[in-house]
């Protein structure tokens, strides 16, 4: 499936956030680069005008990591968070060092690794194998 078409992708695309001010992180980018075709939602951090627009439409919660907020958006479909976890870069790094796939950002694949590396859930590993195996072929 085209990834503009894809449900999570169209409801990310219908907040008209400036992409500017967002990146998709968790297994989006795995989605992007066609190394899943199903995940279960679609994690987003944000600043700027795009955390304005979503805190508009949804009341912030502390993020389940204890690190930030959070807004649920589409009943849980898009989570937007204001940081991403402990440890990660600051917002504006992971903007900034977006990747561009559809003309939607995405935190690059080996950025994601690092993540789903110091996961102990399955899914994340068996996501971190995927990425690596991915890395190694192009």
């Amino acid at each position: 499936m085209e990834l503009s078409r894809h449900p999570l992708v169209q409801k990310l695309l219908s907040l008209s956030l400036p992409p500017t001010d967002y990146v998709v992180a968790g297994s989006g980018p795995l989605l992007a680069h066609g190394l899943r075709d199903r995940i279960g939602d679609l994690d987003v951090v944000a600043r700027g005008a795009a955390w304005k627009t979503v805190t508009g439409l949804g009341d912030p919660v502390v993020a389940p990591s204890g690190h930030g907020l959070m807004v649920v958006l589409f009943g849980g479909d898009i989570e937007v968070f204001d940081r991403w976890l402990p440890g990660a870069p600051e917002p504006d790094v992971l903007i900034e060092n977006a990747e561009w796939v559809c003309g939607i950002p995405f935190c690059p694949l080996a950025q994601i690794l690092v993540w789903k590396e110091r996961s102990l859930r399955p899914k994340d590993q068996t996501d971190a194998q995927l990425i690596m195996d991915y890395l190694r072929r192009s």
